[in-house]
């Protein structure tokens, strides 16, 4: 029975192994597309003046349930063009990586609007960490730069969380700014370094 066991995990690691390029690949449009995404929420959130933490919370908790329909109807498509099972082992291992702090996210958003308006900033810095921890976690999965990309998130919840005004106008610009402009820039990062690789 155990060896039974390690063996399915040896081989679920060697097959993500084989597969960190095509994971590589696959990230860049997902991270692009979220990266638009989390921008024009900010844009929107502005406009539509959020200003209250119930709204706050529920309207980028909408939007990150928007951003893993985006994720999984364009992983679906990648996988299907590739004529692989979408709900792989190594799918499922990385799925069970992001769960846990996805969760707790999901928690933290749904009593946020009990919490005082003044702790408007917390919100975002608590959501970054929680994020940059699933992306630590699903990075022994994924490409080497993905657990960097955590460790940014995570960093840059630490320095909002200490440094940032209690303000929701300014807390829907940190959601866009680092959620929609970091992932938009880590895709961009991605379709760069891929092209050079494919002309060497």
């Amino acid at each position: 029975m155990q060896s039974e066991w390690a063996s399915d995990n040896l081989q679920v690691i060697r097959t993500l192994m084989e597969r960190t390029a095509v994971y590589r690949r696959a990230l860049a449009p997902v991270m692009g597309a979220l990266g638009v995404t989390g921008l024009a929420a900010a844009a929107l959130a502005g406009l539509a003046g959020i200003k209250t933490p119930g709204i706050f919370a529920g309207y980028w908790l909408a939007v990150a349930a928007l951003c893993l329909v985006e994720a999984f109807l364009l992983v679906r498509r990648q996988a299907l063009a590739d004529q692989e099972p979408f709900w792989s082992p190594p799918t499922r291992r990385v799925t069970q990586a992001l769960g846990p702090a996805f969760f707790c996210g999901l928690a933290a958003g749904l009593a946020w609007p009990f919490m005082n308006p003044g702790e408007a900033r917390l919100l975002p810095a608590i959501w970054m960490v929680l994020y940059g921890c699933a992306l630590h976690s699903a990075g022994f999965f994924m490409p080497r730069g993905f657990k960097l990309f955590g460790w940014g998130f995570i960093l840059a919840g630490c320095a909002w969380m200490a440094a940032a005004p209690a303000s929701i106008l300014v807390a829907n610009w940190a959601m866009g700014l680092f959620f929609g402009g970091a992932h938009g820039a880590y895709g961009l990062y991605l379709l760069s370094t891929e092209k050079r690789g494919n002309a060497a």
